[in-house]
């Protein structure tokens, strides 16, 4: 796959692209991902990529003029029907494990960093195949945002992850995403906080008995059990986890 990102910042990336696996899949060409200034698209000499919001209003917008430029550009050198470019926004929809596996298909994802007070509008109307969003909350940007999407999208691209069980296990891997990956515990096997000041009265934490017995299957029917839909997650570790 081949990840192409627009950005004014484009040194936000050089760190989240060089570390972990994604730097691994990079390695092992599993996965492309170029940063692309946005300014490389304007054709004035201050490279102006943003302007006043017609009617008036706080802030700037983004210019529809480089970001159609940078998609083109970065569309003809792909050439395939498995592009989907991809605006990061507060008002699109919000992005699901669905999504991710869904763009995890495409040869190319183009994603579009917003900036300022936003991006013209025709941008979502007639440039981007999606506006998406990460949660409902405002950031500075979509760099963040975009960062989000790569990570999850690119951790189902096979051969990114070694162990791809661990994929199929996790939370909102089945098909209606109604259940959590159960709870996970590791030595030790009593861990007592030395801390006074603790929510909890309990001055040993456990690891449920079951987990401990050797027994597969009572192992198997407790971890089923335990992957719950949220609101019973709490109730059943309370009375599980002791």
């Amino acid at each position: 796959m081949k990840i192409d990102i627009i950005t004014i910042f484009p040194n936000l990336f050089s760190g989240f692209l060089s570390e972990s696996l994604l730097a691994r899949a990079q390695k092992k060409k599993l996965i492309t991902i170029k940063t692309h200034d946005l300014r490389k698209w304007t054709t004035d000499n201050h490279k102006t990529v943003d302007d006043r919001p017609y009617g008036g209003g706080a802030g700037m917008l983004l210019k529809i003029e480089p970001i159609f430029r940078a998609v083109e550009s970065l569309k003809f050198k792909v050439k395939s029907k498995k592009t989907r470019t991809i605006l990061l926004s507060a008002k699109g929809k919000t992005f699901t494990q669905k999504d991710a596996r869904r763009l995890s298909k495409c040869d190319q994802l183009i994603f579009i960093c917003g900036r300022y007070e936003g991006v013209d509008e025709r941008v979502a109307e007639y440039v981007a195949d999606e506006e998406v969003s990460i949660g409902n909350y405002v950031l500075f940007g979509g760099e963040v945002a975009s960062m989000v999407v790569i990570e999850a999208v690119s951790r189902l691209i096979p051969r990114v992850v070694q162990k791809e069980e661990s994929i199929k296990n996790e939370s909102f891997s089945d098909k209606e995403a109604k259940e959590k990956e159960h709870p996970q515990y590791t030595r030790p096997e009593v861990f007592e906080p030395k801390v006074k000041s603790l929510k909890t009265k309990a001055r040993k934490w456990k690891v449920p008995k079951v987990l401990l017995s050797g027994n597969h299957k009572k192992i198997a029917a407790w971890r089923n059990q335990a992957s719950l839909a949220p609101k019973r997650r709490e109730e059943w570790r309370r009375r599980n986890t002791e």
